[in-house]
């Protein structure tokens, strides 16, 4: 029997223990504390996981004190993954493109960033709804700080364009012209998302509509995408939001949000530690909580 199905929590915590954490304002909601804590059980890593709310004008006290109390890694999460890169000592080149960072190292007080986001969520993708992403049409709801990480990871896998739509045109625009050397990506505002969807391989949702307790709403509509198309959803609480439900009426393949969430916090958990996170344990621990 282990320690988890004794409903216990907490980790062993000595004098040995090393501090990691996830910050955001607000971060009472995260399913992170769970997650990493369950890994640390599973992989027998002597740590223990915290969330922090932290209010903007506290970031760089925070930065500080990640230095100070030997914090060893920290997860960042909305409305901090710009403002946290000016508080780095060195930002991968990967985090750099994307321009946000949404994992902290603290190598012996140097602050590295990097971020998961994308590269998690292209892997759930390709191992969950479809393995083959080149040449494919790519629709991109939204354009926020997730669909920057996302539209990065996707550029790499040769797909044949990938189309951002937001209700602020400017900042699709802004995105597009971000990743333009490195792939098709274009901005089209509200009015040319139907034709988008129509055409696209894999339609994606970054933004938060449909997300518990909102669950009634949705980006689109269903009738938009082509039967045998990918609906993908980053939202997990719902697993499967009212878009991916109306969707898979519509004869789509679909893939919640869960996965990413997963593979981030596994990336994370591998630079921090060195070791492989024991994904499945995770996976289980973070299914349990939604129940």
């Amino acid at each position: 029997m282990t320690v988890s199905d004794h409903g216990i929590t907490g980790n062993r915590i000595d004098s040995q223990t090393v501090l990691y954490g996830v910050i955001g304002d607000p971060i009472r909601h995260s399913k992170s504390p769970i997650m990493m804590n369950r890994a640390f059980r599973e992989t027998g890593i002597n740590g223990a996981y915290m969330a922090f709310h932290i209010a903007p004008d506290k970031l760089g006290d925070f930065a500080a004190a990640i230095r100070a109390m030997g914090i060893r890694g920290v997860n960042v999460t909305i409305p901090h993954k710009l403002d946290i890169m000016k508080y780095m000592d060195e930002i991968d080149a990967g985090a750099q493109a994307i321009g946000a960072v949404n994992t902290i190292v603290n190598d012996n007080g140097r602050l590295i960033g990097y971020n998961t986001d994308g590269i998690g969520y292209v892997r759930s993708l390709k191992e969950e709804a479809e393995p083959n992403l080149a040449g494919k049409r790519i629709v991109v709801i939204g354009a926020g700080g997730a669909s920057r990480g996302i539209v990065y990871a996707l550029a790499g896998e040769q797909p044949v364009s990938i189309t951002i739509a937001n209700r602020s045109v400017e900042r699709a625009e802004e995105l597009a012209a971000a990743f333009e050397t490195v792939a098709e990506v274009r901005a089209v505002a509200g009015d040319g998302l139907k034709a988008a969807c129509e055409e696209a391989d894999i339609v994606i949702n970054t933004t938060s509509v449909g997300m518990h307790p909102h669950v009634d709403a949705s980006p689109v509509d269903a009738a938009w995408l082509k039967p045998g198309a990918v609906a993908s959803d980053l939202i997990y609480n719902p697993l499967r939001t009212k878009f991916l439900l109306d969707a898979q009426k519509q004869g789509c393949r679909v893939h919640g949000g869960l996965g990413m969430f997963i593979y981030q916090g596994a990336y994370a958990f591998e630079y921090w530690t060195g070791q492989s996170a024991p994904v499945a344990a995770m996976r289980e621990t973070v299914l349990q909580s939604l129940v």
